[in-house]
């Protein structure tokens, strides 16, 4: 027997009916922003290595380790997307979308790290993403959190989680901290995982977030970046913070919060939750005011966020709340010959064009007509549909609810179709 070909580890099938799920999770994204204005937009999975060597940074655990980079036949160095902001940034680039212009932008799809596979962190993982072009002020913050707040609360999942804030200040404002950081970790080294060891003259923040439970105690007591802090990224953050308690939204400053990429800027937020184990952020985002330039562009202030999906899932996955999904039929359609089949099409294409959103499933591959109610009943559709001889001979349609005890109707199509509809549209 040949072997069964299996997929690459930590690059998931998507099975029915957590696909329903998705579905659900997907639609929910897409009415909130576009319910705020916002507008998709689609790049390749495949981009030039140097558009994340440049804008994720060389030093990242991303670009250092994690990255599938490969050289194509012209001997040019490819690598599959492991993030969608550096992407988004050039291809706005690229096609003229900065020119003077505020976007407001969003997108979704899968990413790639090599990474060792665990509960919500996956080779393939997928995205869905905000991102906003042109305005610098701390409204623009609030929105994209109050935004993706709204997101959680949709999908029946924000008491799940909890929002933490920060503020990185400026690049020049980090690179002071940045020494001071530095002095203070050398003083402790002996105290430092290995990781740790690597990053402290290359990437010393990202020491900030180690998960590590033996570095707890060294680095609650580091400078706090808080406290060296310039002026203009304080006042940002405080009007940021007055914003969503005028809004409602309840958060806590992390003075520890950082991001695991090079080219954030004051505020940096992420929404977080002990559902998941060790992944605990669902949303992460923030500034990114230099990308742009950093990429070959003018100087454009940026702000964004990202959902990770599959977290997103396994939270939906706990939650109480009642997913409608596109998986519940309407009407399971039963034929007992050859020409009620061909009636039977016919009737199903016509219903599914006069009631917007009817969901019809005919039956095909034959049978009984009791094997053909045993899959009606499987399917979960609520109604049957039966067209056979009598049917045809009357030019009626027969119909049974599956669900309650009632008598079975005989509706000529027309009125079959207005039926159908009132009871579509109190669903």
């Amino acid at each position: 027997m040949t072997d069964m070909i299996q997929a690459v580890r930590g690059m998931n099938d998507i099975l029915p009916p957590e696909t329903y799920l998705w579905l659900s999770a997907e639609n929910t994204f897409r009415k909130v922003l576009l319910g705020h204005g916002y507008q998709e937009i689609r790049f390749p999975i495949v981009e030039k290595t140097e558009l994340f060597k440049r804008s994720i940074g060389e030093v990242t655990d991303i670009v250092e380790k994690e990255m599938y980079t490969f050289l194509d036949r012209n001997e040019e160095s490819l690598t599959l997307r492991p993030e969608g902001t550096a992407c988004c940034v050039r291809a706005a680039l690229e096609h003229g979308l900065l020119h003077n212009q505020i976007q407001r932008l969003w997108y979704t799809g899968p990413f790639f790290r090599h990474e060792r596979p665990q509960k919500g962190r996956y080779r393939q993982f997928n995205q869905f993403s905000a991102e906003v072009f042109g305005i610098a002020s701390p409204d623009i913050d609030a929105e994209l959190i109050a935004m993706s707040a709204a997101i959680l609360d949709k999908l029946g999942i924000k008491s799940f989680a909890k929002l933490q804030l920060n503020s990185l200040g400026t690049p020049q404002s980090r690179i002071e901290y940045r020494k001071i950081l530095i002095a203070y970790l050398t003083a402790h080294k002996t105290s430092l995982d290995e990781e740790s060891h690597h990053r402290l003259h290359k990437n010393p923040l990202r020491i900030l977030d180690s998960k590590n439970p033996a570095m707890k105690e060294l680095i609650a007591k580091a400078p706090k970046l808080m406290d060296h802090l310039d002026q203009e990224s304080l006042e940002h953050l405080e009007k940021l913070q007055s914003y969503l308690k005028h809004a409602g939204i309840e958060f806590e400053v992390n003075p520890c919060l950082v991001r695991g990429l090079d080219y954030y800027t004051k505020t940096v937020f992420e929404w977080v939750t002990d559902k998941l184990g060790s992944q605990s952020t669902v949303c992460a985002g923030g500034r990114y005011d230099g990308l742009v330039q950093q990429l070959g562009g003018k100087p454009t202030p940026a702000v964004g966020f990202s959902f990770g999906m599959e977290r997103t899932i396994l939270m939906m996955q706990q939650s109480d709340k009642n997913h409608k999904t596109c998986s519940n039929l309407h009407v399971y359609l039963i034929t007992d010959s050859d020409t009620s089949f061909a009636a039977g099409l016919k009737t199903a294409n016509y219903l599914r064009t006069k009631v917007p959103g009817l969901r019809v499933m005919l039956h095909c591959g034959g049978g009984s007509l009791k094997n053909q109610f045993k899959k009606a009943d499987k399917s979960g559709a609520t109604f049957a549909i039966i067209i056979g001889d009598h049917e045809l001979k009357t030019q009626s349609i027969s119909l049974k609810n599956l669900r309650e005890d009632l008598p079975q109707q005989s509706l000529y199509q027309d009125e079959l179709a207005e039926y159908l509809k009132l009871k579509i549209s109190r669903k």
